[in-house]
């Protein structure tokens, strides 16, 4: 079923073809470290731009093993997806028995590298595993300073406020969302929903992942998934992971870009999109949370 070829009977935006969306969640050290150079390169061979959602602070991701023991899905997620090649021995002992390296702070030379190549930076997170573990336990006053503390990061980065945020592990609620509507984002990247849609609580357009991610469908159905996904047309939104698709998975993903290649779709930043769209031909909808085949904890729909 294509994806934002209509609403409500109309057509959302004026040009003709299909577009991909690329967009990059780095959660980790050694996803700023290693995946991006491995996917900047990557995208450079084949002559496409994405955009790059980065967690600005602090990798926590040892603090994972909490979720070891409290939610068997994930640790059958961790087996499956290989976790130790994906993240290395080193990021599962962040925040726990080692010390927590900033993400994306540690890398301001990679950051203009990212946007000197012609991609697009956007916020993704300040502690990621914080927020995707304990965003429900948290008050609204600690939500507010973890935005406060990404927002400034990136700021201080970039040399400008984000455009737009992509919540870790596609987690919200009411209170993120209005947090988020107060910092003048022109969109959120928030969930996995099948069309773009208005947010409710925050009014900010929602420009959602539509496709699945690469350890969701599997290794050797990836390529083919969402090639036949896109052979229908349409806009799409892909999310790619600089820890995967940037790692030991760079392969497939080479694959898929040079399967798109012949195609006739456009892979574009989510920009392009964003401009694209019509606000007042978009609906108004709550999200809901629920588990998607393939993942370990739920995600907003």
């Amino acid at each position: 079923m294509p994806f934002l070829r209509k609403m409500n009977g109309k057509p959302i935006h004026q040009e003709r073809g299909s577009l991909l969306g690329l967009k990059i969640d780095v959660d980790t050290y050694v996803g700023m470290k290693r995946g991006v150079p491995r996917l900047l390169d990557t995208l450079s061979t084949f002559g496409v731009k994405g955009t790059f959602f980065l967690s600005m602070g602090p990798d926590s991701s040892g603090r994972a093993i909490l979720q070891l023991i409290k939610n068997p899905r994930f640790l059958r997620k961790m087996m499956k997806t290989n976790a130790g090649r994906l993240y290395g021995i080193r990021t599962a002992l962040y925040g726990t028995i080692l010390p927590s390296p900033m993400v994306a702070l540690s890398f301001p030379e990679l950051v203009r590298r990212i946007l000197s190549e012609g991609h697009e930076v956007e916020f993704h997170a300040w502690d990621h595993r914080r927020w995707q573990d304990d965003l429900s336990t948290h008050s609204p006053a600690w939500i507010e300073e973890w935005f406060q503390k990404g927002v400034s990061a990136y700021t201080r980065l970039v040399g400008k406020p984000p455009s737009s945020f992509g919540a870790p592990g596609w987690l919200i609620d009411d209170r993120a969302l209005e947090t988020a509507g107060r910092y003048g984002f022109s969109y959120l990247s928030c969930t996995r929903a099948q069309e773009p849609f208005i947010h409710e609580t925050s009014g900010l357009m929602e420009i959602p992942s539509d496709l699945p991610c690469l350890e969701e469908v599997g290794i050797d159905t990836f390529v083919a998934t969402i090639q036949n996904i896109l052979d229908y047309g349409g806009i799409h939104v892909l999310p790619v992971h600089a820890e995967a698709e940037g790692g030991i998975w760079n392969e497939q993903f080479k694959q898929l870009l040079a399967g798109i290649g012949g195609t006739g779709c456009r892979i574009v930043p989510l920009s392009v999109i964003r401009d694209r769209l019509r606000s007042e031909l978009l609906p108004v909808r709550k999200y809901e949370m629920t588990l998607l085949p393939g993942r370990a904890s739920l995600c907003a729909v």
